[in-house]
């Protein structure tokens, strides 16, 4: 199955390319590999604001990261202009804003990893990394980026 017919099935279309928020692009290819920058979680169009711990649940960060994870792939379409050309998503680092005693960010991040490996299978299968930091841009819950290869 396509990973575009993956999508479809799943009820996911893909976002147009943010505007970055600063200076930097939002995506860089050297050789096969493409870097995604980093990615706010949002909701309804807007940054998803909250800090777990405080007044966000790992649930609801779950839903966060898997919103981001599908931000993620629309700017990967556009930076290689076809999902299907993706032989490996090499690697997710997500930041979630977490108060000191929050330890959950690896279940939140798991958002984003279960729909990744869900969309492209055994290439989906990725290294991560889940760091609780103590603030995001604009307040944003969570942050992700990612890296992948390409043929």
């Amino acid at each position: 199955m396509s990973i575009y017919a993956k999508l479809s099935q799943l009820g996911i279309t893909l976002p147009p390319v943010a505007t970055p928020a600063a200076a930097y692009v939002p995506f860089v290819q050297t050789g096969n590999l493409v870097f995604l920058s980093g990615h706010l979680a949002k909701k309804d169009g807007k940054v998803w604001v909250g800090q777990f711990g405080k007044n966000m649940n790992a649930e609801e960060g779950k839903a966060a990261a898997r919103a981001v994870a599908i931000d993620l792939m629309g700017t990967l379409h556009a930076a290689v202009g076809d999902l299907n050309r993706v032989k490996r998503i090499v690697k997710l680092m997500s930041l979630v804003n977490s108060t000191g005693d929050f330890t959950e960010q690896h279940l939140v991040t798991n958002g984003a990893s279960a729909l990744i490996g869900e969309v492209f299978g055994d290439q989906g299968a990725h290294a991560r990394s889940a760091f609780g930091v103590a603030q995001i841009p604009l307040g944003a819950c969570v942050e992700i980026e990612l890296i992948a290869e390409v043929d």
